[in-house]
Protein backbone atom coordinates (compact mmCIF):
# COMPACT_ATOMS: atom_id res chain seq x y z
CA UNK A 1 0.00 0.00 0.00
CA UNK A 2 2.95 2.31 0.30
CA UNK A 3 3.20 3.36 -3.15
CA UNK A 4 -0.83 4.36 -2.91
CA UNK A 5 -0.21 6.27 0.15
CA UNK A 6 2.90 8.36 -1.22
CA UNK A 7 1.03 9.02 -4.80
CA UNK A 8 -2.18 10.51 -3.12
CA UNK A 9 0.57 12.33 -0.29
CA UNK A 10 1.94 13.70 -3.76
CA UNK A 11 -1.60 14.53 -5.58
CA UNK A 12 -2.14 16.13 -2.14
CA UNK A 13 0.83 18.27 -2.47
CA UNK A 14 0.34 19.01 -5.95
CA UNK A 15 -3.18 20.33 -5.53
CA UNK A 16 -2.58 22.50 -2.17
CA UNK A 17 0.63 24.17 -2.80
CA UNK A 18 -0.27 25.47 -6.69
CA UNK A 19 -3.44 26.35 -4.85
CA UNK A 20 -1.92 28.28 -1.91
CA UNK A 21 0.53 29.79 -4.59
CA UNK A 22 -2.11 30.49 -6.72
CA UNK A 23 -3.90 32.83 -3.65
CA UNK A 24 -0.52 34.28 -3.21
CA UNK A 25 0.46 35.44 -6.51
CA UNK A 26 -2.84 36.56 -7.69
CA UNK A 27 -4.62 37.37 -4.18
CA UNK A 28 -6.12 40.64 -5.48
CA UNK A 29 -7.86 38.97 -8.30
CA UNK A 30 -8.69 35.79 -6.12
CA UNK A 31 -10.52 38.12 -3.45
CA UNK A 32 -12.10 40.10 -6.16
CA UNK A 33 -13.28 37.01 -7.61
CA UNK A 34 -14.82 35.51 -4.20
CA UNK A 35 -16.61 38.43 -3.40
CA UNK A 36 -18.57 37.90 -6.28
CA UNK A 37 -18.96 34.18 -5.63
CA UNK A 38 -19.99 34.66 -2.31
CA UNK A 39 -22.11 38.04 -2.67
CA UNK A 40 -25.20 36.02 -1.78
CA UNK A 41 -23.96 33.78 1.13
CA UNK A 42 -23.56 34.73 4.93
CA UNK A 43 -19.47 35.09 4.46
CA UNK A 44 -20.23 37.43 2.13
CA UNK A 45 -18.10 40.70 4.52
CA UNK A 46 -15.64 37.85 5.10
CA UNK A 47 -13.64 36.91 2.05
CA UNK A 48 -10.15 38.20 2.62
CA UNK A 49 -10.03 36.42 5.97
CA UNK A 50 -11.49 33.37 4.64
CA UNK A 51 -9.49 32.98 1.83
CA UNK A 52 -6.50 33.46 3.67
CA UNK A 53 -7.85 30.85 6.49
CA UNK A 54 -8.17 28.87 3.07
CA UNK A 55 -4.32 29.78 2.05
CA UNK A 56 -2.77 28.77 5.49
CA UNK A 57 -4.56 25.60 5.18
CA UNK A 58 -3.54 24.58 1.95
CA UNK A 59 0.00 25.47 2.14
CA UNK A 60 0.68 23.90 5.84
CA UNK A 61 -1.42 20.53 3.95
CA UNK A 62 0.54 20.87 1.00
CA UNK A 63 3.94 20.64 2.95
CA UNK A 64 3.19 18.41 5.51
CA UNK A 65 2.43 16.15 2.13
CA UNK A 66 5.62 16.92 0.86
CA UNK A 67 7.25 16.08 4.12
CA UNK A 68 5.37 12.60 5.14
CA UNK A 69 6.48 11.56 1.37
CA UNK A 70 10.05 12.43 2.27
CA UNK A 71 10.20 11.08 5.92
CA UNK A 72 8.38 7.42 3.99
CA UNK A 73 11.30 7.32 1.86
CA UNK A 74 13.99 7.79 4.39
CA UNK A 75 11.89 5.30 6.45
CA UNK A 76 11.49 2.30 3.80
CA UNK A 77 8.25 3.25 3.62
CA UNK A 78 6.43 3.01 6.66
CA UNK A 79 3.60 5.88 7.56
CA UNK A 80 4.54 8.81 8.75
CA UNK A 81 2.81 11.19 11.56
CA UNK A 82 3.39 14.07 8.97
CA UNK A 83 1.65 12.18 6.33
CA UNK A 84 -1.16 11.12 8.81
CA UNK A 85 -1.09 15.13 9.95
CA UNK A 86 -1.20 15.82 6.17
CA UNK A 87 -4.41 13.90 5.52
CA UNK A 88 -6.47 15.20 7.76
CA UNK A 89 -4.96 18.94 7.68
CA UNK A 90 -6.50 17.94 3.91
CA UNK A 91 -9.90 16.48 4.99
CA UNK A 92 -10.26 19.57 6.86
CA UNK A 93 -9.74 22.03 4.10
CA UNK A 94 -11.67 20.23 1.65
CA UNK A 95 -14.83 19.96 4.11
CA UNK A 96 -14.10 23.96 4.31
CA UNK A 97 -14.03 24.70 0.71
CA UNK A 98 -17.38 22.02 0.75
CA UNK A 99 -19.13 24.31 2.82
CA UNK A 100 -17.76 27.42 1.53
CA UNK A 101 -19.49 25.92 -2.44
CA UNK A 102 -22.48 24.97 -0.94
CA UNK A 103 -23.39 28.52 1.34
CA UNK A 104 -22.35 29.93 -2.17
CA UNK A 105 -25.34 27.40 -3.62
CA UNK A 106 -22.14 26.28 -5.99
CA UNK A 107 -23.25 22.88 -6.35
CA UNK A 108 -21.48 21.74 -9.23
CA UNK A 109 -18.32 23.58 -7.58
CA UNK A 110 -19.21 21.35 -4.24
CA UNK A 111 -19.68 18.15 -6.72
CA UNK A 112 -16.02 19.14 -7.95
CA UNK A 113 -14.11 18.81 -4.51
CA UNK A 114 -15.71 15.28 -3.81
CA UNK A 115 -13.24 14.01 -5.99
CA UNK A 116 -11.27 15.23 -4.21
CA UNK A 117 -12.20 14.44 -1.29
CA UNK A 118 -12.29 10.33 -1.77
CA UNK A 119 -8.81 10.03 -2.42
CA UNK A 120 -8.10 11.78 0.87
CA UNK A 121 -10.63 9.85 2.64
CA UNK A 122 -8.83 6.36 1.35
CA UNK A 123 -5.59 7.87 2.49
CA UNK A 124 -6.68 8.25 5.93
CA UNK A 125 -7.82 5.27 6.23
CA UNK A 126 -4.60 3.86 5.01
CA UNK A 127 -2.89 5.64 7.99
Amino acid sequence: MTPAIIIILAFLAITFIQSGYDKVTDWKGNVEWLKGHFAQSAIKNQVPAALLLVLVLEVVAGAFAVIGIIEMLMKGGTATQFAYYAAVLSSITLLLLLLGQRMAKDYDGARTIVIYFIPTVLLLSWL
